[in-house]
């Protein structure tokens, strides 16, 4: 499909390419005529449609133009094909953003394609950020403690746990295209804004912490083995050593973040151009190791210590380890023997155990192949202050130790124990998100983050495993457990094994420390940044934003500060389980995304690594767990309680995204389950709420005509069960899909201002009666669907023009009552309270009437359940009659109510048979005549306009005689009104003349003219209403039994006015009609 087109150069400003080249679909925009400019990504076009005179010239010729109306919604594949072709993924910017800030004047930046392959971009950079600072500083100390076996166990448990969440990051990262942002992009995609939100904050502060974990290990290298007179604080006396080396790790730290932190700043591009530097260092240092070890086989360093008794001596102090040497025939005290004595004399009053005991001197390293493996198999644990002591050498113990720890004594500056070594050790195993989070640098991403990652961790676990072997059995036991070297004239213990030097081992370890803490520091705050630009949490979003290019200026001031906490802490021992909680939660979730997405079986879950399975991301998740209670119960709960809140506030306040998460997948499932489970059997009664489809009016504007309504709903539910809203719209959909989702998107937010939880739908029917139908038949899915239906009186139905809002009304009615559902409807509905309203005192009376389900006594408990309506009491009235024990009746009501669980005040009324009066005679009349001249105003102006014009045609004199007939009837129904007076008068004048039944709109009417079933009616109506407004008119809600429709719908005018008659002089009501069932039981 040959194409003429040309390359347009972008200007600065305008949109520019990704690549270093325009794609054919862009210059073919740049150059449309039909209304496209060059630069701008918004198309003004003329024409929705591509066929239009501009474009034509375009497609003539295609043998696509059956489809060339949808080219403007469907592109051609040809299109699509060449724009992924085209695609590239850049990362977090660093590289791009330096060079756009240095190109001064420069109108593009051309971005190279990514070239890294598996080697150089994943497998280098996760051994770079794996192997670190516990590897040099610590792992000794953890294998002297623990023992070989124990610390096997430790790295075991650590190096499967990294492993099986790598096999786990494998499959998610190859599930498609991963951006930058690694971990939190794979846990937020997958497991939702929620939990990405989360752990994403979690995986940042355990980045956080491990910038300041690597500051510390630089530091205390620093101040330890490199320049010890550097250190500001200097003890005076031994007990204080401690106090004064975290006070020095506390000043130097924070000045060697501050340096860090400007680094960073001025420019990331001298930290990755580093990096290949401190990586080179590590590597040095780790073959210095197994040289070493190769070399102790041949010829063991000399590296002694000295051994008083079976305790280990600083030798720092102290030149010989002799407490008396003979020089000339004359015996003189050495400096070992001042520092246990008085005076240099040889008569001098001497420490005890000094006295009691001899001075040895064994070699440190004594290598591989001296045996020393056996010794050091099994821990040696102990509380802080505990002397480091061999097991191979004899001694005298003193009676009094109570001076011990101001001797030059080696000993413990913690507490020891298991758990805390499984803390310690972890974060030498992170790390293993190194590649993920450079995927967009990727040659092949989907092919080299599985092979580097799995290989840099197996590498890292060899490392590992064969260093606990080869240490324990070089080094002797109470070198290993001499944390700072003291025993070794202040060496790491790690480099008096190494070859040529130690000096090796130290500076490797201090520039790999080093540039561990910049990478720290230039990885978190793109982290915060990419969490801040997601707009999930609200309170981060000055974070994501920075300099002109794009570098997070705010993000990196924010990680400097929470650095600083770690460096003030000032202990590496005491920052490493903090961080380890942290990325332990982390690997959980990412285990937790793949097993979920996994088991949901979703189609779009089609990893390219196969070799994982739900078992193992399960297994890996358990894991995680247990090591992080394990390292540290309460570091676990507090990461936690950090979570979870960080959680809640995404779920309260955060913004709404739709990422195709895995957890709404498994909601789906879940939901899917449930109602299939809830269609197998009926609810029970002990089960049954109201779930509501609440019917709702709309407005011209299609807004919402009555929100107290759904106030009325949030105060019923309490947010519990389910809220179908609904509404209905007259016309087609085609004609009104674009109305239909307006009043949707209105109806919501409505719901959301009124905190109602649920559902809403609108429909679309030719006719609101219909709608209405529709609804109530089919809303709700399964086990799911409404039992109840709540809607709003129709006050104005006497006043209307038609009679379709009272018909409606009263098909609605009828048709809840034949699908045996519940219907509540709320009279004055815009007077009940809002949801910010409190009624602090008042009454909510139930008018029980009959039976029907015990629903009317339900209701008020519901409704008291909420704040609004609280404070209110309930009061339970019921009707008896002259034949009825009122007394009796009383007695067993509260007897009921007890056995319901239910507080409420009793009371019974009597009715007493009487005359049915004038007045409900006279509402009678008026019903009746307003029913006739509704029944000769049905036909609407259309069809009498029709119906005369066709009779004009047949007939001019017959038309004539018809509007004769039809006129005059008109002013008499109209005029109908009466007074009791005028009822008295009538009442005489037809007793008198004794007349029969007449024409109703001939003459004046008689009460022996009305139906009587009417009056009866009517009489209770009027005799209900007196009662309920004298008891009831001060109340805050009165609950009445609704009666049923008429069978026969031509006394559906009748029954309005029964309805109207029976809620006169009150204000809030609520009409109940049950659905048939019990909802209400006295059994648990």
């Amino acid at each position: 499909m040959p194409t003429n087109f040309t390359v347009v150069p972008v200007e600065d400003g305008s949109r520019r390419s990704r690549h270093g080249s325009v794609c054919l679909e862009e210059a073919r925009e740049g150059l449309s005529p039909g209304g496209y400019s060059v630069g701008d990504d918004t198309p003004r076009e003329s024409s929705p449609f591509i066929n239009d005179e501009d474009k034509g010239a375009y497609y003539d010729g295609k043998n696509m133009a059956l489809f060339e109306e949808e080219m403007d919604s469907h592109p051609m594949v040809s299109s699509l094909l060449n724009k992924l072709a085209n695609y590239t993924n850049l990362t977090q910017g660093v590289i791009e953003h330096e060079e756009a800030e240095n190109e001064e004047g420069a109108k593009k930046v051309t971005v190279t394609a990514p070239q890294m392959g598996t080697f150089i971009g994943v497998y280098l950079p996760c051994m770079q950020n794996i192997l670190g600072v516990i590897l040099f500083l610590r792992l000794t100390w953890i294998v002297g403690t623990a023992g070989i076996m124990e610390t096997f166990a430790i790295v075991f448990m650590c190096c499967a746990c990294t492993m099986l969440t790598a096999i786990s990051m494998s499959a998610i990262a190859t599930n498609g295209v991963v951006p930058a942002g690694g971990s939190y992009y794979m846990i937020s995609r997958s497991l939702g804004p929620e939990f990405g939100g989360a752990v994403g904050l979690c995986f940042y502060l355990g980045t956080t912490f491990a910038g300041s974990m690597y500051i510390l290990g630089t530091i205390e290298i620093l101040l330890t083995y490199i320049v010890p007179s550097w250190a500001v604080f200097v003890a005076e006396k031994q007990e204080d050593e401690k106090g004064a080396l975290l006070n020095n790790m506390r000043v130097y730290g924070t000045c060697c973040l501050a340096l860090m932190a400007l680094v960073v700043f001025v420019g990331v591009k001298y930290v990755n151009k580093l990096a290949l530097v401190f990586l080179s260092c590590v590597v040095l240092s780790i073959i210095a190791i197994y040289a070493g070890v190769v070399k102790t086989a041949i010829e063991p360093p000399d590296f002694p210590i000295c051994l008083l008794g079976n305790r280990s001596l600083k030798n720092h102090n102290f030149d010989k380890c002799l407490k008396t040497e003979v020089i000339r025939n004359v015996t003189h005290t050495t400096q070992l023997w001042g520092l246990f004595c008085d005076s240099a004399a040889l008569n001098a009053t001497c420490d005890e155990y000094f006295t009691l005991n001899n001075v040895t001197e064994i070699q440190g390293i004594p290598g591989l192949l001296s045996g020393v493996i056996s010794d050091n198999m099994w821990g040696d644990y102990g509380p802080s202050g505990m002397l480091v002591e061999t097991k191979n050498h004899a001694s005298v113990p003193a009676q009094d130790s109570s001076n011990d720890m101001n001797k030059p004594y080696v000993s413990n500056d913690i507490a020891t124990f298991f758990t805390l070594l499984v803390g310690i050790y972890f974060p030498s195993v992170t790390g293993i998100m190194a590649g993920s989070n450079r995927s967009g640098d990727l040659r092949d991403a989907q092919r080299s983050i599985p092979i580097g990652t799995i290989l840099a961790i197996a590498t890292t676990s060899f490392i590992y495993i064969s260093c606990v072997g080869l240490f324990g059995a070089c080094i002797e036991g109470v070198v290993l457990r001499d944390k700072f070297g003291d025993s070794v004239n202040k060496n790491l213990v790690i480099g008096t094994l190494a070859w040529p030097s130690p000096w090796v081992i130290v500076i490797g370890s201090f520039f790999s420390c080093c540039g561990a803490g910049l990478q720290s520091l230039t990885g978190a705050p793109r982290l915060l940044q990419a969490i801040a630009r997601d707009g999930i949490v609200p309170f981060l979003q000055v974070f994501g934003h920075g300099k002109a290019n794009g570098e997070p200026t705010w993000a990196l001031l924010m990680t400097a500060g929470i650095c600083e906490i770690g460096i003030l802490i000032a202990s590496l021992d005491a920052v490493a389980p903090i961080l380890s909680m942290f990325f332990l939660m982390c690997y959980l979730f990412v285990n937790l995304a793949c097993a979920v997405q996994t088991l949901l079986c979703t189609p779009n879950w089609r990893p390219r690594f196969k070799f994982y399975h739900w078992t193992l991301s399960f297994l890996g998740m358990s894991l995680c767990l247990s090591l992080m209670f394990i390292s540290s119960w309460y570091y676990a709960l507090v990461a936690m309680l950090i979570a979870g809140c960080i959680y809640k506030y995404i779920e309260y306040r955060g913004a709404e995204k739709e990422w195709g998460d895995g957890l709404r997948g498994l909601s789906l499932n879940a939901a899917r389950y449930a109602l299939i489970r809830l269609e197998e059997s009926p609810p029970h009664t002990k089960n049954w709420r109201p779930q509501l489809l609440v019917l709702l009016k709309l407005d011209s504007d299609l807004g919402v005509k009555h929100p107290r309504l759904l106030s009325f709903t949030t105060q019923l539910k309490a947010g519990k069960g389910l809220t179908i809203v609904s509404s209905v719209l007259e016309g087609t959909y085609m004609a009104r899909g674009s109305d239909a989702k307006r009043s949707e998107q209105n109806l919501k937010a409505a719901m959301s201002a009124e905190r109602t939880k649920g559902f809403c739908h609108v429909v679309v029917s030719s006719n609101l009666r219909d709608g209405f139908s529709h609804l109530i038949q089919s809303a709700g899915l399964g086990g799911m669907k409404h039992n109840a239906v709540l809607m709003a009186w129709p006050g104005g139905w006497k006043q209307a023009q038609d009679s379709y809002p009272w018909k409606n009304f009263i098909e609605t009615v009828r048709e809840t009552t034949s699908a045996h559902q519940a219907l509540l409807v709320a009279k004055n509905i815009d007077h009940f309270p809002s949801n910010q309203a409190r009624l602090g005192q008042g009454t909510i009376d139930v008018w029980w009437i009959v039976h029907d389900g015990g629903l009317l006594m339900l209701l008020p408990f519901l409704l008291r359940q909420h704040k609004v309506w609280r404070k209110c009491k309930m009061r339970i009235f019921t009707v008896a009659n002259m034949d009825d024990n009122s007394i009796q009746m009383k007695k067993d009501l509260q007897s009921f109510l007890y056995q319901l669980r239910l507080d409420a005040e009793v009371e019974v009324v009597e009715m007493h048979e009487s005359d049915i009066s004038a007045f409900t005679y006279e509402k009678t009349l008026v019903m009746e005549q307003r029913s006739q001249m509704l029944k000769q105003m049905q036909l609407s102006r259309n069809e009498r306009e029709r119906e005369a014009q066709l009779i004009h045609d047949r007939n001019t004199a017959s038309h004539t005689t018809i509007n004769d007939r039809a006129v005059p009837a008109t002013p008499d129904r109209v005029h109908m009104t009466w007074t009791k007076d005028k009822l008295a008068t009538e009442r005489n004048r037809s007793r008198e003349a004794n007349m029969g039944v007449k024409d109703l709109f001939n003459m004046k009417p008689e009460w022996e003219s009305l139906n009587q079933t009417n009056v009866r009616r009517m009489h209770t109506a009027v005799k209900l209403n007196e009662v309920v407004v004298n008891k009831s008119q001060g109340a805050q809600l009165v609950l009445l039994n609704m009666p049923g429709p008429p069978k026969n719908k031509g006394g559906d005018e009748n029954y309005m006015e029964f309805l109207e008659v029976l809620m006169d002089g009150l204000d809030r009501v609520l009409l109940v009609r049950g659905g048939g069932r019990e909802v209400i039981t006295i059994y648990s």
